[in-house]
């Protein structure tokens, strides 16, 4: 027996984008004006870095069950709507990650909103510690062009690190040639090993998902080297000695023009790395 639901909207998203499909697959910076009558359920809400933002896709198809995440990647296989975060789907209630800029007034500045101008929200609610999964498994479904998954392990990489640095940088473009050259970078055959700054590590692992221990997929040692190591399988994907290069240049160039980078059929061995 079907039962009848009653949402009643308590804002409305501000945003540059009017077409669904125009928005951008991370987002762009956007307002969301509460209602009057709801602007008291702000209070206290400037003490969280990130929001969950629960909005209505207004303009989304409702008789879609299954789909294909073309945005990302076209020639992806097909899923249940169930099983992505596809905006077409039987209730198209949309739920968006955050952060959270300012409050002005009645206005949360956002960035990383996905909803397009007018869109009504439903609810917010604050992104806690507990709803960080560090190493979930999940699908492939990676960007199908190079400069979409850039900026993807970009706002991955800002998001884990919390800053922009020239290490971070460098970890991204490592883990764009990796993904690139090796395959799917968190996928739980991938072992990761670094060398060289805290910063870089740390954009590594975030970027890649691997744990220290259960199971051992990540292995760090400090050194002014800067030098990483994915392996999967019997392959060994190497990036030894950045070049000296500004940055423009740097995401410019072919993994080979920037890295000395070695391929080779292995086994698994640690000694080479300490």
């Amino acid at each position: 027996m079907e039962e009848f639901i009653t949402l009643k909207p308590i804002g409305i998203v501000e945003s540059s984008i009017t077409i669904r499909d125009d928005m951008p697959t991370n987002g762009i910076q956007a307002g969301i004006r509460v209602f009057p009558p709801y602007v008291g359920a702000l209070e206290r809400i400037e003490e969280y870095s990130h929001l969950w933002i629960l909005t209505w896709f207004h303009q989304a198809p409702r008789d879609v069950t299954t789909a294909v995440p073309s945005k990302v990647n076209p020639l992806s296989h097909r899923f249940g709507v169930f099983a992505l975060r596809s905006p077409s789907r039987p209730n198209p209630v949309a739920l968006t990650l955050v952060k959270l800029d300012r409050l002005e007034e009645n206005t949360l500045y956002v960035t990383g909103m996905d909803a397009i101008d007018g869109s009504p929200v439903i609810d917010i609610k604050p992104y806690f510690e507990h709803d960080t999964v560090f190493s979930p498994r999940t699908p492939q479904i990676s960007p199908l062009s190079t400069n979409a998954l850039q900026k993807t392990l970009l706002k991955q990489a800002l998001t884990h690190h919390g800053e922009t640095c020239p290490d971070l940088l460098l970890g991204v473009r490592m883990a764009l040639s990796a993904d690139k050259l090796l395959g799917y970078i968190k996928s739980p055959d991938v072992q990761v090993q670094v060398c060289g700054s805290s910063c870089l590590a740390d954009t590594i692992q975030g970027l890649c998902r691997a744990r220290l221990a259960n199971p051992a997929r990540f292995e760090f040692c400090s050194s002014s080297q800067k030098h990483s190591v994915w392996i999967k399988g019997n392959k060994r994907l190497s990036f030894v000695g950045l070049r000296d290069l500004d940055l423009e240049t740097f995401w410019g160039l072919s993994d080979y023009e920037i890295f000395e980078v070695v391929m080779e059929e292995t086994g698994y061995v640690k000694e080479e790395f300490q």
